[in-house]
């Protein structure tokens, strides 16, 4: 019942939130802003496909609140990702126009979503998914490019330039910024080039935060080549090579390992749900098989259940052993509101005790 209730509540709130984005001034675009808000391509809109989309949009919430690039293939991410809609708290559609192989005009539907903070914040807590804190960083991007005419460092003016890694930074959860480019800066692309790392911070001393994303990219066998340092307050954090046929792949290379280097120092596994383990858990309130069958049913679909194993009957119950992504506190917090299971006051010292409802 309580389920019910909540996933009427959120579609309520999807309606009310779709009425009222409906009322957009001409010229006023949907678009994903911030941690909490992706945006997806779609094949139409009916609800099959926007539930699809509400799964990769989620996934890339979490993808961007943990800074891990692999955030949907974690424990137990998979399970609730299959319910992503109850996350929603908005959603919108966005027309966009562009052109086909032919010549002729071409469109695509994109879902924009937007996720109620505190439950995605609570599902990362319970499933031990990391947590990349905000406000984040905005490195500086010092790049070079050199497509045989000799290498050039791409400041503001020549931001299009270096749109895919601008953009990959954005989907990953931060955001880069470029030098202006003044002819002194325009003399810092032979320390690029010859990755003096020190060099390149001190012209970038002007800038906060005294981080810095330096590339190269010149053409190889392969199509393109890019080569990375990323640099935190002068100690360097990472280095790294990308290679791709198309330069616009290899550039967004550049955003992807410095998201990695930034996830490895700041991002935090949240703590509030308890340590993954295998704990002993009893449930009470079983009269019958079908109540085992419903019970064990229930706990498999949980997301932070990873397997469970009969250890003995009790009298009208059952003591399981439970392999759980979050420990207990993460149990009880999955399980809370769901109406099938409950918990009870237990003795010090023995295993916690649930009862069947």
């Amino acid at each position: 019942m309580v389920r019910a209730i909540r996933v009427f509540l959120v579609a309520t709130l999807l309606l009310a939130s779709s009425a009222a984005w409906a009322q957009r001034v001409e010229g006023d675009r949907a678009k994903a802003e911030g941690v909490y808000a992706a945006e997806v391509p779609v094949n139409g809109q009916g609800e099959a496909e926007r539930n699809a989309g509400f799964a990769r949009a989620l996934a890339q919430v979490l993808g961007k609140l943990s800074g891990d690039r692999g955030a949907a293939a974690r424990p137990g991410v998979g399970q609730e990702l299959r319910r992503a809609k109850d996350y929603v708290a908005g959603y919108d559609y966005r027309q966009d126009e562009g052109v086909g192989p032919t010549g002729a005009p071409s469109y695509r539907t994109t879902l924009v979503v937007n996720f109620d903070q505190g439950q995605v914040d609570s599902l990362a807590s319970v499933l031990g998914l990391p947590v990349w804190p905000t406000p984040r960083p905005k490195p500086v991007l010092w790049l070079a490019i050199d497509d045989g005419s000799g290498p050039r460092l791409v400041g503001l003016a020549q931001a299009n330039a270096a749109r895919s890694t601008l953009n990959r930074a954005v989907e990953r959860g931060y955001r880069l910024g470029l030098p202006t480019g003044n002819a002194a800066e325009q003399a810092a692309v032979g320390a690029i080039w010859r990755g003096d790392s020190a060099a390149v911070a001190r012209a970038s001393a002007r800038y906060s935060p005294p981080m810095q994303l330096i590339g190269k990219l010149y053409r190889s066998k392969a199509g393109w080549k890019a080569d990375w340092i990323f640099v935190d307050s002068g100690k360097v954090l990472s280095t790294w090579t990308s290679e791709e046929a198309d330069a616009r792949r290899a550039m967004a290379g550049g955003a992807d390992g410095a998201a990695d280097a930034l996830m490895r120092r700041y991002a935090k596994r949240g703590s509030a749900a308890g340590p993954p383990g295998i704990y002993r858990v009893t449930f009470t309130g079983l009269t019958s098989s079908d109540d085992y069958i419903r019970l064990a049913g229930y706990l498999q679909r949980l997301a932070v259940v990873r397997k469970l194993t009969p250890i003995r009957a009790t009298p009208g119950g059952v003591e399981l052993e439970l392999d759980l992504i979050s420990g207990l506190q993460g149990l009880k917090r999955m399980s809370e509101g769901d109406d099938v299971i409950e918990a009870q006051e237990g003795l010090e010292g023995q295993p916690p005790v649930y009862r069947l409802r």
